[in-house]
């Protein structure tokens, strides 16, 4: 039996003590008086909904979760990592690693508090103040020397001991009576609500000691059952220690004056049964406990980064990585644990820090409920947890997490996104191949789509829609060039749609469905190398006329119809051509806008400009070629290029059509200055095409029009006598766009 084997040795119990021993901690026995005294009764019951806004639906996401899958070494790390992806998990991982090293740090010092009376003593009798540390060093590396020889084993054993003195104290605690008690006439309907304005800043010196319910899922590695124990000991935790503190709370307001309250620290030990003694023993508990669960948990979570391979040392990962032979302990990253608190338990004071503790907790805690979220709606065949929570809790305490880190502090919520976002730039770029979207994330999107798709259906249907380009182009030339693919990212940038369809010849089979999927990653990889806008796929087909029709009847991939189709030649050969036109009809046939691209051996030149020609008889595509050529130059590509328009037309109409053109262009508010539009007089002896290869040789894009019973009469000799100009866009219009 392996050693990783032997070392799950735990049950239910050491989950649910090391979440309440952690719940029940510090701040209960030091702040939650101050906390009465200052917003009463009823602000410090409200902090305890709003905190457990965010604690009861992480303890349900993190049950659901720990009941879909078998949770390894590393807890709330290990869900969160195989959730959102490796880089994600290291990022908010790292965070939570510190925010629990630091955590045992903030519990030792805590520590200390127990010996007040000894240290007041000292100050009286001796006139001699000691520093804290020197109970909070000792007690720190005493922790550290238990937990590096003998592991979380003797963490365990030791938690029953201080637990047991926990409650014994509480239990003495509400047995106890004060003087003030007799003259009381607290009830819960007098109960106050005071000082408002003080409430986040009461909810923020609070809200730690909640963080405790999640500490026993660190243990996750170390359970014989973590399905069982994580679900059981974390919400057990949480509503046991939501009634404790109610009930602390309701004690203190019957049993102390608001002044009391506000004046003693300890003031649990002026209403306690033996208060002198068993309430410093009770914190003294409170706090060690709540540090063995941090000292236990941290390492584990370190170890499971470093399995990952998360640092961005192999020498580390493997050094952090190991544990020890004889148990499974962590025992290197416990060593690296102790030693960061140890630093901050010399330091003394980090209660600023704790704050920032607070925001990686909550960053946690939010991601652990969107997970939960994100997988119900997702709703994934694999996610079949036996512990089910509702999507819509989760998404409570996601909101409420970020809600609740900006209201505590502003500041340190946005230092703590901003130290995040720099820890995941640095693992990223260490981790170039763990790139791409998680499951989660796409079982998401595909849901989203789906239900954004029907809903446009649905709502197409019941308007009249302005217009756009939503555009299919086919190509088998795909590897030779890629100027039919520019045009339609150009297209697709920001106001239209496009779907590019490389074109397999052959019958569908095994062979060319393989065929198909290679070239599609092909493509894909090569088309990401730009900045692309465009979806890629293959069609496997016999022949042109049958893929054609195969694509026409495509869903758009916006959920709009698809309302245009572009096709590409090459204008040195036009092989393609006479297919091209063979399948006029057909597309025309579904109300489609016709495009052929005649591609040139010369490079778009994208410093140029972009010439639309029309003629008298483009009465239909006239508005289609002005909107494309907006639309193309909205790309960056063309953002150095100006539209220029050329009309043909006889003399006796130049000045109606010129001035028809500018009241089109100031209407439209097309970007098109009057000095870019040009009316050309119709010569006898001069063709038109004559005229266009002299005035758009050096054009960056030249765009034509044309008439489907021209196209019919002319057929190739339609697309010819261009030799001049670069590439072409001949547009067919299915019929008039307006412009708005």
């Amino acid at each position: 039996m392996s050693s990783k084997a032997t070392s799950r040795k735990f049950g239910t119990a050491p989950v649910f003590f090391t979440a309440i021993s952690t719940i029940l901690g510090a701040v209960l026995f030091l702040r939650f008086g101050f906390a009465v005294g200052t917003v009463g009764f009823w602000g410090v019951i409200l902090i305890i909904v709003l905190g457990h806004l965010v604690t009861i639906p992480t303890a349900f996401a993190i049950s659901e979760l720990a009941t879909n899958k078998r949770v390894e070494g590393g807890g709330e790390y290990f869900i969160i990592s195989r959730s959102f992806g490796l880089n994600i998990g290291a990022t908010i991982g790292l965070a939570l690693f510190f925010s629990q090293a630091i955590s045992v740090a903030f519990y030792v010092i805590a520590f200390t508090e127990a010996f007040e009376p000894v240290f007041n003593w000292i100050q009286t009798n001796y006139n001699m103040s000691l520093p804290r540390q020197l109970i909070s060093v000792p007690a720190m590396l005493l922790l550290s020397v238990l937990i590096l020889k003998k592991g979380a084993n003797l963490g365990v054993k030791a938690l029953y001991f201080v637990v047991a003195i926990l409650f014994a104290s509480l239990l003495l605690f509400f047995l106890g009576d004060t003087p003030h008690a007799a003259v009381s006439d607290f009830s819960v309907f007098k109960g106050e609500f005071r000082n408002s304005d003080n409430f986040f800043v009461i909810f923020a010196i609070i809200f730690p000691a909640f963080t405790g319910m999640t500490a026993g899922v660190g243990l996750s590695g170390d359970l014989k059952n973590p399905s069982k124990s994580i679900p059981w000991g974390t919400t057990a935790a949480t509503f046991i220690g939501m009634v404790i503190y109610v009930l602390v709370v309701y004690k203190l307001a019957q049993f102390a004056s608001a002044e009391d309250l506000l004046e003693h620290q300890l003031i649990m030990s002026k209403i306690a049964l033996g208060g002198a003694i068993v309430i410093p023993l009770g914190l003294a508990a409170s706090t060690i406990s709540s540090a063995l669960g941090s000292v236990m948990v941290a390492p584990r979570t370190l170890q499971a980064l470093s399995v990952d391979r998360s640092l961005p040392s192999r020498g580390l990962n493997s050094w952090l990585a190991k544990g020890r032979q004889k148990d499974g302990e962590p025992i290197n990253a416990s060593l690296v644990t102790c030693l960061i608190a140890l630093f901050f338990v010399i330091l003394g004071d980090i209660n600023a820090v704790a704050e920032v503790i607070s925001m990686f907790f909550m960053v946690t805690y939010g991601a652990l409920c969107l997970i939960s979220f994100l997988n119900h709606f997702g709703s994934s065949p694999s996610y079949r947890p036996s512990f089910k929570s509702r999507w819509l809790l989760s998404l409570v305490g996601f909101i409420t997490s970020v809600w609740v880190m900006f209201k505590i502090n502003t500041l340190y919520a946005f230092a703590a996104v901003i130290v995040m976002t720099l820890i995941y730039l640095l693992i990223n770029r260490y981790h170039k191949d763990r790139h791409g979207l998680a499951s989660i994330f796409l079982n998401s999107l595909y849901q989203l789509n789906r239900n954004v798709q029907v809903f446009l259906q649905k709502a197409g249907k019941k308007r009249v829609q302005e217009w756009r380009p939503s555009a299919i182009c086919i190509s088998k030339d795909s590897f030779e060039r890629d100027t039919a693919f520019k045009l339609l990212n150009w297209i697709a940038y920001k106001y239209g749609f496009g779907t590019y369809l490389h074109r397999i010849e052959g019958y569908y089979s095994k062979a060319t469905y393989k065929q198909s999927q290679v070239e599609l990653d092909k493509l894909i990889s090569g088309f990401d190398k730009m900045e692309n806008h465009v979806f890629v796929d293959t069609i496997i087909s016999p022949s042109y006329t049958s893929a054609i029709a195969q694509a026409i009847q495509l869903p758009g991939v916006a959920g709009m119809e698809n309302n245009m189709v572009i096709f590409e030649y090459d204008k040195s050969s036009a092989e393609n051509l006479e297919e091209i036109i063979e399948n006029y009809a057909l597309a025309n046939a579904g109300n489609f806008d016709f495009c052929v691209l005649g591609s040139s051996n010369r490079t778009f030149k994208l410093k140029s400009d972009i010439h639309i020609w029309i003629k008298p008889s483009d009465a239909d595509n006239a508005n289609l070629m002005i909107l494309l050529s907006f639309i193309i130059a909205g790309h960056p590509d063309w953002k150095k290029a100006d539209i220029k328009i050329f009309n043909i037309c006889k003399k006796e109409n130049a000045e109606s059509t010129r001035a028809q053109l500018d009241e089109l262009v100031v209407s439209g508010r097309l970007p098109i200055s009057n000095s870019n539009i040009e009316i050309i007089l119709e010569q006898e002896n001069v063709a038109t095409k004559e005229i266009i290869n002299e005035k758009s040789a050096q054009a960056g894009l030249t765009i034509i029009g044309f008439r489907g019973e021209t196209l019919k009469h002319e057929k190739v000799e339609l697309f010819k006598g261009y030799n001049e100009i670069g590439n072409i866009l001949f547009i067919n219009a299915n019929s008039q766009k307006t412009i708005e």
